[in-house]
């Protein structure tokens, strides 16, 4: 055997077993576990898929459902009273409220049918009301997770346990790029609401990671000042053509360095290396707004000329998406209103419902909706007990995993429906009769199924888009079923 070639096999195998976690007993194990038959990453897409691209718009925080979609009339006959024990059917609570009197709280907020269905939708949401026609909303959603960091993480990732690859980086890593100038993968993290600057649940770098899966595939985050991607620009006395002669003979370098030591994070870096010098054109070209017509601008609102606004961030996803990037992942922060919810939901709606109602006329518009998917969601929803000092026009709400509502847009997608539904209280899922009630019901959607709806729109099938790590063929819906919610595909 050649000696360079037994080198390069030797070194794969000496990291394979470095990586696993924990060395030769991993290797053991994988080899008593057998890999699953439906691990198949090489015919993608599995399907024909209905979209090419997502814009996921993520409120961190979670959103109260009651005061948005989820309309209860007549919860306004029950003002304070205790939430039957029925209901709550000693289901976990957090130790935010664990002693507290779970007393009913109404929304203040008034409700008008919108759209040809008659959808209910909120007042704090009137640009987004005239958009219900083409939006799906998902109102029987739950999750596994009672507080934001595994809740977040859940929604983003897949898992509860931190280190699992992102739902994007997923996706980059089984479709590949649609463009060889920007990212598959970008994050848009969006300023808020000024108003509320206390009790906002951080972001983290790992929500759009890679985990196991090559580096190459995370997600790209968008800086708000200076460049919008860090060290785009070339230092003070390098021009455009001596970084290409340096860029040239690095990756000499590194090829020469890769064969010897046969490390694939090598040929991660040469590509991503080459991406940073193309995307000194493409993304300064991508962010400069000076070519949309006024009407446009207009459209999005006044906070879309102020840089790292969610009006912003969504002209520019929509700017992504004619440019092909595959998942583009839009934050918002400042959800979590566990007291003054009334007004802190006023200024959280004002950043978020123009833009994103704007976003999917400008899609559709350009002819560009129809091949994507659009989501918005929280990591949870909201309790209907108060929290906090209650009156009829202040109070707050507590974190709630049992039902919230999602909506999603786009290709593929039956537009000016509701989804499942919640009982009287917004506490549980009902049955689709409507009849009986029970902890979740027969149209429940688990985050897990979300993601495997994502996939399946996209062309894969979530059981079959693995990767194998510390012996298991690892998927973004993890080792519990999942599945596509198909009553809400046309």
């Amino acid at each position: 055997m050649d000696p360079l070639l037994l080198q390069q096999s030797i070194q794969c195998r000496r990291q394979f077993l470095d990586r696993s976690g924990m060395g030769l007993g991993a290797a053991v194990m994988a080899a008593l576990v057998p890999r699953s038959s439906t691990a198949n990453i090489g015919d993608l897409p599995h399907s024909p898929p209905s979209v090419k691209r997502v814009i996921f718009m993520f409120m961190a925080g979670a959103p109260s459902q009651l005061d948005l979609f989820d309309y209860k009339p007549d919860l306004a006959k029950k003002f304070k009273e205790p939430l039957p024990a029925e209901i709550r059917d000693g289901q976990r609570v957090t130790a935010m409220t664990r002693n507290a009197d779970h007393l009913i709280q109404p929304s203040m907020f008034k409700f008008s049918q919108c759209g040809k269905n008659g959808l209910w939708m909120s007042e704090l949401l009137p640009n987004l009301s005239t958009m219900v026609d083409d939006i799906c909303f998902v109102k029987s959603m739950h999750t596994d997770a009672i507080n934001h960091d595994p809740g977040k993480t859940l929604i983003n990732t897949g898992s509860e346990i931190p280190g699992k690859p992102s739902l994007g980086a997923w996706l980059s890593y089984g479709l590949g790029t649609l463009n060889n100038n920007l990212p598959d993968f970008v994050v848009l993290n969006s300023a808020f609401w000024s108003g509320d600057q206390q009790n906002v649940q951080a972001l983290y770098k790992r929500l759009w990671g890679t985990g196991f899966l090559p580096s190459k595939h995370q997600g790209v985050v968008f800086q708000a000042s200076g460049d919008p991607v860090l060290f785009l620009s070339n230092p003070k006395g390098v021009t455009r053509e001596s970084r290409h002669k340096m860029l040239d003979l690095v990756t000499k370098l590194n090829q020469k360095h890769a064969v010897e030591i046969g490390d694939p994070e090598i040929q991660t870096t040469i590509a991503q290396q080459e991406m940073a010098f193309r995307m000194q054109s493409s993304v300064p070209e991508l962010t400069d707004l000076t070519s949309e017509p006024q009407h446009i601008l207009d459209m999005y609102g006044p906070e879309v000329h102020k840089s790292g606004s969610f009006a912003r961030n969504c002209l520019l996803a929509r700017r992504m998406a004619e440019r092909d990037v595959r998942f583009v992942q839009i934050y918002h922060r400042g959800w979590d209103h566990h007291v003054g919810l009334p007004k802190k939901m006023r200024g959280q709606c004002y950043d978020i419902d123009q833009p994103a109602a704007a976003l999917l006329k400008d899609l559709k518009q350009h002819g560009l909706l129809k091949d994507t998917l659009v989501v918005f969601s929280g990591e949870f929803g909201r309790t209907v007990y108060g929290q906090g000092k209650q009156s009829e026009t202040s109070y707050g709400r507590d974190h709630h995993p049992r039902c919230f509502t999602a909506w999603l847009a786009g290709g593929g997608i039956r537009g000016g429906i509701e989804h499942g539904r919640t009982d009287e209280y917004s506490y549980n899922i009902a049955d689709s009769d409507g009849q009986k009630t029970t902890r979740f019901g027969d149209d429940a959607v688990h985050v897990r199924d979300l993601n495997a709806t994502i996939l399946h729109q996209l062309g894969i099938d979530h059981r079959r888009l693995t990767f194998p790590f510390q012996g298991f063929d690892q998927r973004v819906t993890g080792v519990k079923e999942a599945h596509v919610v198909k009553k809400i595909l046309s």
